[in-house]
């Protein structure tokens, strides 16, 4: 099997030829619609660690939710159900794994989610089958408000999608910020047409405008403010400024600056492979969401190194706790909550050749675990 040849449709791929798989893996993710591309890297990540594993124990079920709650739903009743999967994966959108995760842990399954850290699983909601190998969801936001102090703003504006992680994004950058905001507003979900927003920053006096908009979102956004001709300084997480979104936006986010836990030319060996084995295999640069999907996949075969989720679940919780795998982001180490304690770094979309793609800069926050570990009892 070749990556090239994964189909882009909901598919059950055998890692390797064994006729009885060990391991049974269900990837939930979005494949089609405006957030498509951030799953199709969730996926591309994950696969290209599987592959370079060669491992022959284990199957990986992928199904496409449409970017619905429903419909996440209803694939991970009949991934556990029908498919008996051991461990659930792939989940974008935070209101999609607040409708899945809790469901799945209850159920005794193991979910390592790739992206979604909504703060509710990262508190009370917590599980000792959750797993967030990403970030909880208010940690890049808390760096853009770091930021933006030791850039001297004290005025910012900021927006974000009325939903599980735009809640918690506003609540980030607040949490570290410490000026006066012009402006504070949620957009809905999906949403195109940002004309009455913008005219809502041109008139606030801000001196800085913080945004989180995901996916297709952050593309319409982006496009739009460039076309206004605003120049008040644009500040954003890494899902507004992914590989995916940089092209398709161009030189309007020419030096924006913006904050990730990761970034194409961090300096380690593991991120390097990666990112060559990346676009030898998809012929792209992998983004942030692809890193995420790699990652995960890695702490997954590091921990079926020490056990079987099926036959000995205690043993491979504690591998997984121990995180005993090689990151594209170097350090690496779960809080108590099961969410990471990373450096999380500023970046400045820059062009080389025809590419745009993201500069490191700086660390804006370091060791930064995040603000709800305390409420997690487990």
């Amino acid at each position: 099997m070749t990556l090239k040849g994964i189909l882009l449709s909901a598919s059950m791929i055998a890692l390797a030829g064994a006729a009885t798989a060990e391991t049974r893996i269900g990837m939930i993710t979005t494949l089609s619609g405006g957030g498509a591309s951030l799953g199709i890297d969730v996926r591309d990540g994950f696969l290209l660690a599987m592959e370079q594993a060669g491992r022959d124990d284990i199957t990986l079920i992928v199904e496409d939710d449409e970017q619905a709650p429903d419909v996440a739903v209803q694939l991970a009743d009949r991934m556990i159900q029908a498919e008996d999967v051991d461990i659930m994966t792939g989940i974008i959108w935070s209101n999609l794994a607040m409708a899945v995760v809790p469901s799945v842990t209850a159920q005794g399954v193991f979910y390592l989610s790739p992206n979604a850290g909504p703060s509710q699983l990262a508190g009370r909601g917590c599980n000792p089958n959750y797993f967030n190998v990403a970030w909880q969801n208010d940690n890049l936001h808390e760096a853009a408000g770091a930021y933006a102090n030791s850039a001297g703003y004290s005025n910012s504006f900021i927006l974000a999608p009325n939903y599980p992680a735009g809640q918690d994004a506003l609540a980030g950058y607040k949490r570290f910020y410490e000026g006066e905001l012009a402006g504070e507003l949620y957009t809905q979900l999906g949403q195109t047409d940002y004309a009455a927003e913008i005219a809502q920053i041109r008139a606030s006096g801000a001196d800085s405008v913080f945004f989180f908009l995901p996916g297709g979102m952050g593309i319409s956004f982006l496009r739009q403010y460039g076309d206004s001709g605003l120049d008040i300084p644009v500040i954003g997480p890494a899902f507004s400024f992914d590989q995916n979104i940089l092209q398709a936006v161009g030189a309007d986010a020419l030096g924006v600056v913006n904050t990730s836990q990761w970034s194409p030319d961090l300096d380690n060996e593991a991120n390097a492979a990666f990112v060559a084995a990346y676009q030898e295999a998809y012929g792209r640069l992998p983004s942030l969401y692809a890193s995420q999907g790699f990652d995960t996949a890695n702490l997954i075969l590091s921990a079926l190194e020490v056990a079987s989720p099926a036959d000995d679940p205690d043993a491979f919780r504690e591998a997984l706790r121990a995180a005993d795998f090689v990151s594209t982001r170097g350090d690496f180490a779960f809080g108590p909550n099961h969410h990471p304690i990373q450096d999380i770094y500023v970046r400045e979309v820059v062009q080389e050749g025809d590419i745009f793609t993201n500069r490191l800069v700086g660390v804006a926050l370091e060791d930064r675990g995040d603000a709800y570990a305390a409420e997690c009892q487990m």
